[in-house]
């Protein structure tokens, strides 16, 4: 991956972001959010179930509108009717998501390919599939990996464009525990080289270890944010999963709520 210009300037910065949805009834996804990342960020996002998570990485990503706000990433409007605008953004993310639908009867080389020729200036895919201990794979059909293969593939086909930022959502569902300790330390190295990264995650050791900051969300509001250390000082308790189950209570104390 090649090392990134730093800069002060955010990469992301979303204000106010609200987003519902209609059906039967009205459900508020999103309550009028901020969310700011600085470049060479880890920034996770947690929450439980049906929280605004994927929602409000969808916003980011230009792929669902909001119904009022704005988001700012890498400089561009991801909202742009332009296409060379828009083609410009593609180029410089990567986005993997909790269920990746492959195509049946593709090889991996095959989808790996295809990806790359969608980029400008994509990365050497075969040496991504050696990061990732895949290189085995090349030439069997996607349908024949196991899951946790699949899911790392997903993740590798995110970092094809040589993005400078990458969405992450669940990325080590399905691997086992020396896959998933790989997993976070080439992350870390992606961070090292300047790339920035926004995560989703259930896994709490996983947010504690890798995220600089992390951002709550509860029924489509941030509750707190800060660094994890911060959150599980500011509580007194043992680890970030203790802290996230104390922001989970059932009880609607709107006082506990963190501006």
């Amino acid at each position: 991956m090649k090392k990134q210009d730093n800069t002060d300037l955010p990469v992301v910065i979303v204000q106010k972001l609200k987003k519902s949805y209609r059906t039967s009834t009205v459900t508020e996804a999103l309550r009028g959010i901020d969310i700011k990342v600085n470049r060479g960020e880890i920034f996770g996002i947690i929450g439980e179930n049906g929280a605004g998570k994927t929602t409000a990485v969808e916003c980011m990503l230009g792929s669902n509108i909001p119904d009022s706000g704005t988001v700012n990433i890498l400089g561009f409007n991801p909202f742009t009717s332009d296409r060379k605008t828009r083609k410009a953004l593609f180029n410089r993310i990567g986005f993997q998501f909790q269920q990746t639908n492959f195509r049946n009867k593709i090889k991996v080389y095959e989808t790996c390919e295809t990806t790359a020729a969608l980029y400008d200036n994509p990365a050497d895919w075969k040496e991504l599939l050696k990061i990732f201990k895949l290189d085995s794979k090349e030439h069997e059909y996607i349908s024949a990996l196991s899951g946790g293969q699949k899911q790392k593939l997903s993740v590798l086909l995110a970092l094809i464009p040589s993005p400078e930022l990458v969405f992450l959502d669940e990325l080590t569902t399905g691997l086992d525990p020396k896959a998933r300790r790989s997993m976070w330390i080439y992350l870390k190295q992606l961070q090292s080289e300047g790339i920035t990264i926004i995560l989703s995650s259930h896994y709490m050791d996983e947010v504690e270890y890798l995220c600089s900051r992390i951002a709550i969300l509860k029924d489509g509001l941030i509750t707190a944010e800060g660094t994890p250390a911060e959150l599980i000082s500011r509580h007194s308790t043992k680890n970030l999963e203790e802290t996230f189950l104390l922001y989970m209570k059932k009880d609607d104390d709107k006082d506990f709520i963190e501006n």
